[in-house]
């Protein structure tokens, strides 16, 4: 048997301010990551429960509105789009994968479950004209607008 010398303060590390500071921080930003990660794919706005939402970008252009869903790995027959009330609505549903045997799932991120996104419409918009197109998992809504609503350029006369 072999013998160690017993030495106090061998575990004991030196405090230094300013890298347990920046550890302290750090911890902080993961744990407010994870918090925001939970919250911004976990709720609807309306307060239901939803495991997934999917990311939205609505643009404006001359003639009409223009709103991009990423509906990654989601087929289209499992998108229902409706528009009531000047309000448009994108529900589905991301169905999960069946998980063969055999495989060990050491990490699993992708999210499943239904979505529903709803979006109050400009009363510019012709809800009737209404368009939409899925490709490579991008759900593509267009909205026109009356012609009302279209800028109009209007030539000044000088005298």
């Amino acid at each position: 048997m072999t013998l160690i010398r017993w030495n106090p303060l061998r575990d004991v590390t030196a405090w230094h301010p300013v890298s347990d500071l920046t550890s302290e921080f750090e911890r902080m930003q993961r744990e407010i990551d994870r918090m925001f990660d939970r919250f911004r794919g976990g709720m609807i706005d309306d307060g239901s429960a939803s495991t997934w939402l999917p990311t939205v970008d609505i643009a404006e252009q001359e003639n009409d509105y223009v709103v991009k869903v990423d509906l990654p790995g989601v087929n289209k027959s499992d998108v229902k789009i409706t528009v009531q009330n000047d309000v448009l609505t994108i529900r589905g549903e991301k169905k999960q994968e069946k998980e063969k045997k055999g495989e060990n799932y050491h990490r699993v991120e992708r999210s499943y479950g239904s979505f529903q996104r709803s979006f109050t419409l400009p009363s510019s918009v012709m809800s009737d004209k209404i368009e939409a197109s899925y490709d490579n998992g991008v759900l593509t809504i267009t909205l026109p607008k009356v012609e009302e609503a279209k800028p109009k350029e209007i030539e000044v006369k000088v005298k």
